[in-house]
């Protein structure tokens, strides 16, 4: 019973171990509903294949015959094949069409083979030899389309024991002389060996329970490939694109503590005069310009590589060569700054044009070495980038403000850019040891954009 059990819920239970989310179950059920439609299809070419194939050949069978079921049983088929496409199409297919299909599917392949020995004249043990048997096996590997272990199980046992009616009906109808143990016999005559059809019985449902076992495993893997495509679609909301991914495929390995050295490119973009902006808006004008605001913005940094790390009020921080490896992240980096300045200047004319008020955006851009790493608790974990380029970034963002430009960048930076095949299109002015506050030793600095 124990034993019983366990198959039951192995074969015809959901094979995760946790309850999918209600989209995710949706998602899977859209394949299943595709994977339909597919056998619908696959079942009408077979049938008018057969109906070719069968047209066109030689009859080889009395002319005189008073039987020829071969034709009514294939318009039969292609009639049923016909009506599951067009209900396929107009909803879902409950499992107990899909199960009634498989049963008409092996009851008339079976009928047809039996009825060779009226349609030939021969003894029934005639049809026992027919080729057809193979076909079973197609109907069975058909199932496998479908990621249920449940519909292959059913057509492999169904289709065991329609063999196994035909066997017992040549049995039952036989002459006992015609039951024979040699094989050569059985191969050249109409006599029938026991074994030999117990032997397709055992093949055909060995077949179906390596299938079984096989679309059990691949359900599984579907199941897990939905839901990890779901979550990181759903954390791609709170965290960039390659961060969900992270998170996905590394499991249990993330934790708080986890951190890594490496050479990033950080840039900080904000709004000016934000904070003034606020005093003479309401929250939801605040909210659908910042909303507006960072859908444009994120855009660029991720079409040059960059990685938003957070976003703070109006302030946008964003790395480069942090979570995605990039050679080329300073070059990427500048260029993306660039193309904010052009964004910026668009949406600030689109805006006078619907009387409101223009928007401008600074930018700063500096490199250096920084810890890529995960902060939080247990309940709460966030990716971050911290050190002195962040720190540098955020003062060069204020200090935008005090040379009257929109986008900045530190010297060595700029020269790593031009190194890597940053090509500005605009002469850029550098600026020589200024005092940044916050910062103790002078900067040099390149002004992208004033």
């Amino acid at each position: 019973m124990k034993i019983t059990q366990l198959i039951t819920q192995f074969l015809f239970k959901s094979q995760t171990n946790i309850t999918l989310p209600t989209h995710v179950q949706k998602s899977i059920q859209q394949q299943q509903l595709s994977s339909e439609k597919l056998i619908s299809w696959i079942q009408l070419s077979i049938v008018v294949t057969f109906s070719i194939l069968y047209f066109a050949s030689p009859k080889t069978f009395s002319a005189d015959a008073k039987f020829a079921p071969v034709p009514w049983a294939l318009s039969a088929y292609f009639i049923f094949s016909l009506l599951r496409l067009f209900l396929s199409y107009r909803s879902h297919l409950p499992d107990w069409i899909s199960f009634i299909s498989i049963i008409v599917d092996i009851t008339l392949l079976v009928t047809l083979i039996w009825s060779f020995h009226l349609q030939y004249q021969q003894p029934a043990s005639f049809y026992l030899k027919a080729p057809t048997l193979l076909y079973l096996f197609i109907f069975i590997a058909l199932r496998t389309l479908r990621f249920e272990a449940k519909f292959v199980l059913t057509v492999g046992i169904v289709a065991a024991l329609g063999w196994f009616s035909l066997l017992a009906y040549a049995l039952i109808t036989a002459q006992p002389e015609t039951i024979t143990r040699n094989y050569v016999l059985y191969m050249t005559s109409n006599h029938i060996l026991i074994g030999g059809e117990i032997d397709k019985i055992i093949s055909i449902l060995m077949v179906t329970a390596i299938l079984t076992l096989a679309v059990s495993r691949g359900q599984r893997l579907l199941e897990q490939a939905v839901s990890e495509t779901a979550a990181i679609k759903d954390l791609s909301k709170f965290f960039v694109p390659e961060i969900a991914t992270t998170i996905i495929q590394s499991g249990q390995k993330i934790k708080p503590g986890y951190g890594e050295l490496r050479h990033v490119a950080i840039l900080h973009c904000d709004i000016r005069d934000f904070t003034e902006m606020t005093k003479h808006s309401t929250p939801e004008q605040i909210i659908k310009l910042l909303t507006e605001y960072q859908s444009k913005m994120v855009k660029i940094i991720r079409e040059h590589n960059g990685s938003v790390d957070k976003f703070i009020g109006d302030g946008i921080l964003a790395s480069f060569n942090a979570i995605k490896p990039n050679t080329n992240y300073l070059a990427d980096a500048m260029q993306a700054a660039i193309e904010i300045i052009s964004e910026n200047k668009t949406w600030a004319k689109e805006r006078k044009v619907a009387n409101l008020n223009p928007i401008r955006v600074g930018v700063s851009i500096t490199s250096g070495s920084a810890i890529l790493g995960i902060v939080g608790d247990a309940s709460r974990l966030e990716y971050t980038v911290i050190g002195d380029p962040v720190n540098i970034a955020v003062k060069l963002d204020k200090h935008c403000k005090v040379e009257n430009c929109q986008a900045l960048t530190t010297e060595e930076a700029f020269n790593a850019a031009i190194k890597q095949g940053f090509q500005p299109k605009i002469t850029v002015e550098k600026l020589n040891a200024r005092q940044v506050e916050g910062i103790i030793e002078p900067v040099n600095l390149v002004v992208l954009e004033r």
